[in-house]
């Protein structure tokens, strides 16, 4: 079982080499493959989680090369879990660009750049959930990186490149200072491997000990958009098309949560900087659900509330036992399906009516009712109602901090109720917006082209490849029709224009239900769930299985 470990990051690269050398040719055959490939990736990933719960830690030395030496990947149920639910939700959100006409754009990259890119970012989460070392730990986000910002700025309008330029800049400083840590780590305990540093640093003297724990921190509070280090990313993600913009806020800023719990709990035992972590999370908490209630587009409304519900999982790292550990880990595997659904209902409500701004939506209840539940159901997960799984990871992080009694874990706990009720507010207020009050005048029709504000005269075929129901127009500013006054202009996949429809494509509507059954398959299985994150809270705090199960072998 432990030959199986670094085949999540293994096959994404490989088949990324196989369809790389087929260049733009071929569409079926590079569609099938990558499916192909993320569905392996999935039953893989629940083979680990299953098998780590069973007999422990996984843990495979690449080359035969022992620490500190070796590349080490490790699979306990922590990781088992994260590349779970982070394999299942990267499969439904290929299946929903399928539908979007993505894949069938690629020939009109200089190779195909779509799926290639999004294999590669694939494997570089994989590769951060299960490195065994800080290097390694490294490279996984440096791949994601590179893949991230081909995706943010696919299609090259002025508008992706300049967001995807804000991302690159924070993410290399973020690099950066993850490198000078990491030089310091090995400067001060000869290694970088985590099960060796969970033995060496406790012999650290503990200014330097904090210090290191503050760098790192403060970089994995870059990837997660902790506040005060998340402005960067309401400009940044609501620009890319909308299966970027949902794996992203889903997934990639988890990996910063993730980086957190796995070095709190490993190398930084103690509850040192907890005090500090505790005034992020409640700030992140406040800001953000603020900064989403002050909104009227529905994709930065989403964006300030991840940016508020990455306080709650900051909460639980911070209060460092196990109930909140347990916590944290509930919320983060719900938090990367609902606002991944979220985002992808975003795509779908700009598919239709061409916006996302609010101000210009309504009637969508009536006219149509299935988009409407596959808002509503996720909404209310976000916002916490009884029995969804939003409630049971929310009153678990509640549950801790009235235990652990603290000042601030009280202030954690108030903020936590004040925040998902401001959450229930801003889900309610797009409901009423976009969903149950009648349609404003002056609302786009079905077939009007929505033009992008960079595009030319190209001459380029314009929407996305998504069916029958819609009809090819070309580009251009001098084609279609005008984007009528105050619309958000919007674009495809290349930057194109796009025509609306009200006969939204099958596999968008199929993947989108499927994220919201499985976000709602955690409240049904909410019991074997919580058992299971106990169990991996209390192996990430008793830190002896992980470290016998990498330096035993």
């Amino acid at each position: 079982m432990n030959a199986l470990v670094p085949l999540p990051v293994l096959l994404p690269l490989c088949v990324t080499g196989l369809k790389l050398a087929i260049g733009p040719r071929l569409h079926r055959f590079q569609r099938f493959i990558s499916l192909a490939v993320l569905a392996a990736v999935l039953a893989l990933s629940v083979l680990l989680m299953v098998a780590a719960d069973r007999h422990g830690p996984l843990s495979v030395h690449l080359g035969d090369f022992a620490p500190p030496v070796g590349i080490t990947l490790v699979a306990d149920r922590l990781a088992g879990l994260m590349l779970t639910v982070s394999s299942a939700v990267t499969l439904l959100v290929l299946v929903y660009s399928l539908g979007q006409g993505m894949a069938d754009r690629d020939d009109q990259a200089p190779v195909g750049v779509f799926h290639p890119a999004y294999l590669i970012l694939v494997a570089g989460v994989s590769c951060t959930f299960l490195a065994g070392d800080l290097v390694n730990l490294y490279v996984g986000f440096e791949i994601m990186l590179v893949a991230s910002f081909v995706l943010l700025t696919i299609g090259g309008t002025a508008t992706r490149i300049r967001a995807g330029s804000t991302y690159v800049i924070i993410s290399l400083f973020s690099s950066v200072l993850f490198l000078v840590a990491i030089a310091m780590t090995y400067a001060v305990a000869g290694t970088v491997n985590f099960a060796q540093l969970a033995q060496r640093l406790q012999e650290v003297p503990l200014g330097v000990r904090t210090l290191l724990e503050a760098m790192l921190l403060t970089v994995f509070a870059i990837k997660a958009a902790v506040f005060p280090l998340a402005a960067w990313l309401p400009d940044s993600y609501p620009t890319a098309p909308a299966p970027v913009t949902a794996v992203f806020a889903g997934l990639l800023t988890k990996v910063g949560v993730y980086s957190m719990l796995r070095t709190q709990t490993l190398l930084f035992p103690g509850h040192r900087l907890g005090d500090l972590l505790m005034l992020a999370a409640l700030a992140s908490m406040v800001v953000g659900i603020l900064g989403a209630v002050a909104q009227t587009d529905l994709k930065r409304v989403l964006s300030f509330t991840l940016i508020s519900h990455i306080g709650y999982m900051v909460f639980g790292i911070a209060l460092a036992g196990g109930g909140g550990i347990s916590g944290a880990i509930v919320y983060v595997a719900h938090h990367i399906t609902v606002q991944t659904t979220l985002f992808l209902v975003a795509g779908l409500i700009e598919r239709r009516d061409g916006t996302t701004e609010l101000t210009r939506l309504g009637g969508l209840a009536k006219t149509a009712p299935l988009l409407a539940v596959l808002f509503f159901v996720p909404a209310m997960n976000l916002a916490g109602i009884p029995p969804l799984s939003g409630f049971i990871g929310k009153l678990g992080l509640m549950r801790a901090g009235v235990a652990d009694g603290g000042g601030w874990a009280w202030a954690l706990v108030a903020g936590s109720a004040a925040t998902s009720l401001l959450t229930l507010y801003v889900m309610a207020k797009v409901w009423n917006l976009a969903f149950w009050r009648d349609a404003p005048p002056g609302a786009e029709e079905e077939g009007v082209v929505l033009e992008s504000a960079e595009d030319d005269d190209t001459g380029d075929d314009t929407g996305d490849d998504t069916g029958d129901d819609e009809e090819e127009r070309p580009t251009g500013s001098g084609s279609g029709l005008p984007v009528p006054a105050g619309a958000v202009v919007s674009a495809g996949f290349l930057g194109q224009s796009i025509t609306t429809t009200k006969h939204l494509p099958w596999p968008m509507l199929v993947a989108t239900g499927a994220a919201v059954a499985l976000g709602l398959s955690y409240t049904v299985l909410g019991g074997p769930l919580t058992t299971f994150t106990q169990a991996a809270a209390t192996e990430l705090l008793a830190r002896t299985p992980y470290i016998e199960a990498v330096l035993s072998r």
